[in-house]
């Protein structure tokens, strides 16, 4: 609108003047000269001058006021002649509406639109618009925010449109407008955007026509982002997989849905350097949703950002089905091809003189994932950065070979660089270079992965190394505690012939204390070879725990917080209750030592079921259900270099004459012998967690425990009768034995050997009523004596004595068989109240 147009604008914000003013005025001079004329000639001069003074003085206020701006001749609205113009010309519609409703402004658009005739009553925005229920909705809601003072937005269609056009686009706008003074008004504006939503919808139609034709070409498109979430799948492809397209993009499918895992391992192992636009061809199998495969070639296209984010990908995926490509013989050995160098379990790759890789397989895309990646200098992508640095050399040293023609070349063992330590068996034979200048292919290289079967060697050393140790100190136990037995019998003996009074009294009872501390020591070593009596019974961790903790806090001190976390239900489990607490007491001192300033030792339990333990990848410990104690420091933790060391005997860390180095081996051989698992993690500076793992007991029956019915203590008679064979190859341990037996009224028969046995009772027409027999001895051992035994006499009695467990030899009895066993070293009480137990019975 040019500033030469007539203003058909409406402007009533200005109070216009009033005849009753005038009239008033005329009243009041009328008045003024009546009253005059009444007063005498003389004294009505000085009023009629003074009169006329006052008119002149308002006279000459009001010229300078006109003068200066303070008083207009015109009204307000006059004040701002460009704010009125430009609100006048602007290409909306405005009108301004009173609190009454009454139209206080309306500009030329707003008149055009609503077809007001000059000096016509003007339509407001709620009649101006009028029509189907969604028009009406629309100018309700922005009408409610009219009288709430609030602005709001709405477009409108209108059919007709305003100006008699078949129909037209309308955005509406309301907002409160504040007054001082007295109360707001309401200005509302329309905008014809008939023209931009034409345009948006012929936009809309081009693109729709555009997305029809990418949809239904005869090729699939699809996108797949850094995370291996599908962006964007077209139909053709959609319906080639028999998937929902309805589903891609909404974050509801992934590569992993559509594609095996050595297939999405190669298409997102592609990579560059940053600004790189990498692209490369891919035959792979695509997988269907009812899980059959589809053969696709794909050109996959990445960009690299500057930042070197890799971007969605714009990959075109071509059919290779049968009956889809014209070369149907070459299409399928190519698939076929495809098939067997991508899915085999073999990564497989080609490389140049260099190191540069090729080409390559999904297997080793997967094997070397972490490591697939451009090399600093932003060429290809090469074998060298792979592995780690030491063995390079080895691998240049073969690629080299390769390239000058060798026919033979070693297996290379190499470690993946990267995160897990993962390692391969590289196999590489060499191909003829068709570049000719040290660019193509010189090598094929086949990598077996050797993780885990790394792992279980290491695995197997370590036990192997442990129970050569374990079979050293089981031995060395069981010749010691021959030598303690003949110590603490014969202390027994002596101690038996002194009164407390006698001055030898004391030194014996040391000798046989220092005794009994050395057979402690045997015991752990026996715990550790796994060689030790257990006496498993079905316990509730949780209560042996509680019951422990009171020792446990006297053992930590006041340093140490000691916090217990029970698990809920725990499931019942079967050991040794006095070995189980050594185990935790063992743990327990350890921590304490490695938190010499204070802290915090954490035993948590909890139960494990099968599902879990599979999960956390313990390749020695087989999948079941099992109960978790663990017990946790915030010590100093356990250097790297020492931690494989920590359960071998003798061991220790601690200073000279601070530790044996036993107490963990103890804890090793307990948890074994139990059945049970332990693994330990350690971190420096942070703390050390010992995690038990004991199988869960079900069972079939109930087990009660016997009850103990209360009576008073008597002293027993251990005295008998009888006919007793001693069988002991240690002629001290023998001697000590027969002794005892002896004097408590038994016979006493002796044998160094089992076949020495055999003829003492060959000899003797008579019975013999007992038989006490070591277990480990020359020429025959006690088994095997048993069971010749059961050949002349069935009904004999048999006590075993060992310094080994009685699970050690219980398997090669015969089934039911029925017999009393005492461990090594005993005391002498201990022996007669076993003899006396087997003789009458018990």
């Amino acid at each position: 609108m040019s500033d030469t147009s007539v203003n058909r604008s409406i402007d009533r914000s200005d109070r216009p003047g009033h005849a009753g003013f005038v009239l008033l005025l005329a009243v009041v001079l009328i008045g003024a000269v009546v009253a005059l004329s009444f007063v005498a000639s003389d004294a009505a001069q000085p009023l009629i001058v003074g009169f006329l003074a006052i008119l002149a003085m308002v006279g000459v206020f009001s010229l300078f006021g006109l003068a200066i701006g303070f008083v207009q001749l015109t009204g307000r609205g006059a004040r701002n002649d460009l704010t009125k113009h430009l609100v006048d010309t602007a290409p909306e519609g405005i009108i301004v509406v009173g609190p009454d409703s009454r139209v206080t402004y309306a500009n030329e658009a707003y008149l055009m639109l609503s077809g007001t005739a000059k000096g016509g009553d003007v339509r407001i925005v709620e009649r101006l618009f009028s029509g189907s229920a969604e028009v009406s909705e629309a100018i309700y809601r922005l009408a409610q925010a009219a009288r709430e003072s609030r602005a709001a937005t709405e477009e409108i269609r209108l059919q007709p449109g305003l100006t008699g056009n078949d129909a037209g686009w309308y955005r509406v706008r309301v907002r409160p407008l504040p007054r001082p003074g007295s109360r707001a008004a309401t200005v509302w504006s329309v905008v014809d955007v008939t023209r931009d939503r034409e345009r948006q919808e012929n936009v809309f139609q081009e693109l729709q026509h555009a997305i029809d034709y990418l949809d239904h070409a005869p090729a699939g498109f699809l996108s797949v982002d850094a995370a291996g979430d599908i962006v964007y799948m077209n139909a053709t492809l959609a319906t080639w997989l028999e998937h929902d397209l309805a589903q891609v993009g909404s974050g509801g499918l992934k590569l992993g849905d559509v594609a095996p895992a050595n297939a999405a391992a190669l298409i997102t192992a592609v990579k560059g350097a940053p600004g790189d636009v990498h692209t490369e061809i891919l035959d792979v199998d695509l997988r269907r949703r009812g899980g059959k495969s589809l053969p696709v070639r794909l050109f996959h296209r990445v960009a690299i950002g500057a930042d070197g984010a890799i971007g969605p990908s714009r990959t075109l995926v071509l059919n290779r089905s049968p009956g889809e490509d014209v070369a149907e013989g070459l299409r399928a050995a190519e698939v076929r091809f495809a098939r067997f160098f991508n899915n085999t379990p073999v990564a497989i790759a080609t490389v140049s003189r260099h190191g540069a890789i090729t080409g390559s397989n999904g297997s080793f895309a997967r094997l070397f994932g972490s490591a697939l990646a451009k090399s600093e200098g932003g060429g290809e992508r090469s074998l060298f950065e792979m592995v780690v640095e030491r063995d390079r050399e080895a691998l240049g040293n073969a690629l080299s070979a390769a390239a000058a023609g060798r026919d033979e070349i070693a297996p290379i063992e190499a470690t993946v660089d990267g995160e897990g330590g993962r390692s391969a068996r590289l196999y590489i034979t060499g191909v003829e270079d068709t570049e000719g200048d040290g660019a193509g292919e010189v090598a094929i290289i086949y990598a077996l992965e050797t993780t885990e079967q790394r792992v279980l060697e290491a695995q197997f050393a370590q036990a192997q190394k442990m129970q050569a140790v374990g079979q050293l100190a089981g031995g060395v136990a069981h010749d010691f505690n021959n030598v303690l037995q003949a110590i603490i019998g014969y202390s027994d003996l002596l101690l038996a012939n002194h009164r407390p009074t006698d001055p030898s009294f004391q030194d014996i009872m040391q000798i046989k204390q220092n005794a009994n501390r050395a057979a402690s020591l045997v015991r752990q070593l026996l715990a550790f070879s796994r060689r030790q009596t257990l006496r498993p019974q079905v316990i509730q961790l949780g209560d042996s725990l509680s019951d422990l903790s009171l020792l446990l806090k006297r053992l930590l001190g006041e340093h140490v917080t000691l916090d217990l976390h029970h698990g809920r239900d725990l499931w019942l489990v079967k050991a040794d209750v006095n070995q189980f607490e050594q185990v935790v007491v063992n743990l327990a001192v350890n921590a304490r030592d490695a938190m010499t300033d204070g802290g915090t030792l954490t035993i948590r339990t909890a139960n494990v079921s099968a599902a879990d333990s599979e999960k956390l990848g313990e390749k020695s410990m087989p999948v079941a259900d099992y109960v978790l104690i663990e017990v946790a420091d915030t010590g100093t933790g356990i250097p790297a270099d020492v931690i494989d060391k920590i359960f071998e005997p003798f061991f220790t860390t601690k200073e000279i004459g601070k530790g044996t180095g036993l107490g963990l081996s103890t804890v090793y051989g307990i948890v074994k012998q139990t059945g049970g698992y332990i693994f330990c993690h350690s971190e420096p500076g942070v703390g050390t967690t010992f995690s038990i793992f004991l199988p869960r007991h079900q069972p079939v029956v109930v087990e009660e425990p016997v009850k103990i019915q209360p009576g008073k203590a008597q002293m027993p008679d251990l005295t008998g009768r009888g006919t007793i064979l001693l069988v002991e190859d240690e002629e001290a341990v023998r001697a000590f034995a027969a002794r005892a037996l002896a004097t408590r009224g038994y016979t006493v028969l002796e044998a160094a050997s089992g076949r020495e046995a055999l003829a003492v009772i060959d000899e003797r027409a008579a019975p013999i009523d007992l038989v006490v027999s070591d277990v480990v001895m020359p020429e025959m051992d006690g088994p095997t004596l048993l069971g010749e035994l059961r050949g002349r006499q069935s009904d004999l009695k048999v006590i075993f004595v060992s310094g080994y467990a009685e699970d050690a030899f219980k398997k090669h009895l015969p089934e039911g068989e029925d017999f009393t066993f005492l461990p090594k070293p005993f005391s002498l009480k201990q022996l007669i109240e076993a003899v006396k137990g087997a003789m009458v019975g018990r």
